[in-house]
């Protein structure tokens, strides 16, 4: 099959649509979202467009009717989902592919949007897996979240850079401190390298690492096996707290199916080790994320030693969050230890 292929970035002023293919957090936290809004407006210089259901609680065929109709209209220059959630996956048969494939458009998200994000690398459309309105731009965001954001939203290659301390929840939304205030975090362990010292580039394929069991168990828009022959695998747990041997359960069905086995290289989110329900101290967060690098290791090990590996990347469910193209490139250099997006 011809590789997915990037849309092209947006210009200053463009018109940007804000959707909610998901879960529609505009209409029960509406202060946050007026608040990305406006980030969008001053700091980006975008003009971003609501659709019927952007903060409406709405059935997944309006949903999909928004989605085509955004990408149908030619004044709309981009998509940005305003968070995830947990039903994306029934949106995708209301969806019109014929006028989304005419009508190709950068598409950011992450979590559940790992379902359209999969469905638009099927229809040959790469899209930018990472960002959303509700969770990093109507609270305060981090710094190097907008840098890594404003490549993928206007192009241009960026290096991620490991940041210093992570988070893996925000304040509470009905908390008028969400506004003004940052989260409390803690140290971030340096990014674990292993495999051979060798530089791949390639395009990406993965996403949220439950979205992406649903996709195999569902067995809708995905390619065979060896459409992905070289791939690098993005993959990160997402935020309800799985453990290291549930998760190491999910990475084995990938090295059954095959898709380990012709990766050149896996990149691996730091996983959440808390959430506002659960806590945790600086020795238990890094003692849980040590037990996922070694279950990760393990199937590794055991599909393709040959990876090269970066464990701990922050991207997915984490903050400071990075963003990574889904079926555009990357360079993962095993030598310098280093990661490049590529974003057109």
């Amino acid at each position: 099959m011809t590789s997915p292929v990037l849309p092209a970035p947006v210009e200053p002023g463009d018109r940007v649509a804000i959707l909610s293919p998901s879960w529609a957090a505009p209409a029960h936290f509406p202060a946050i979202h007026e608040q990305a809004l406006g980030r969008l407006r001053d700091d980006f210089g975008l003009e971003p467009v609501e659709f019927p259901t952007t903060r409406r609680d709405a059935t997944p065929k309006e949903r999909a009717r928004d989605v085509t109709a955004a990408f149908a209209d030619p004044s709309i220059r981009a998509i940005m989902a305003t968070i995830g959630g947990d039903d994306q996956i029934t949106v995708l048969p209301h969806l019109d592919a014929d006028v989304i494939r005419a009508n190709p458009k950068r598409f950011i998200g992450y979590s559940d949007n790992t379902n359209l994000s999969n469905y638009l690398w099927f229809q040959g459309i790469a899209s930018v897996y990472g960002g959303s309105t509700q969770v990093h731009l109507g609270p305060v965001p981090d710094d190097v979240h907008l840098e890594s954001l404003r490549a993928a939203l206007f192009g241009g290659d960026v290096r991620l850079t490991q940041p210093e301390r992570t988070r893996d929840v925000g304040i509470r939304w009905d908390d008028p401190r969400a506004l003004t205030d940052r989260a409390p975090d803690l140290p971030a362990e340096p990014w674990t390298w292993s495999g051979p010292r060798r530089t791949v580039t390639a395009l990406t394929w993965g996403g949220c690492l439950e979205i992406v069991e649903w996709t195999l168990a569902a067995n809708r828009w995905m390619r065979p096996v060896d459409d992905y022959r070289g791939a690098i695998l993005v993959l990160e747990p997402h935020e309800e707290l799985q453990t290291p041997e549930q998760n190491y359960r999910l990475l084995r069905s990938l090295g059954e199916r095959g898709l380990l086995g012709v990766a050149s290289a896996l990149l691996w989110g730091r996983p959440p080790a808390s959430d506002h329900e659960h806590p945790t101290t600086q020795d238990a967060a890094a003692k849980w994320r040590a037990e996922h690098r070694e279950v990760v290791s393990r199937a590794v090990r055991e599909y393709n030693p040959e990876l090269v590996v970066a464990l701990d990347v922050d991207f997915g469910h984490t903050s400071p969050q990075l963003l990574l193209p889904y079926g555009g490139s990357v360079t993962v250099d095993g030598e310098s230890r280093t990661i490049t997006a590529h974003f057109g």
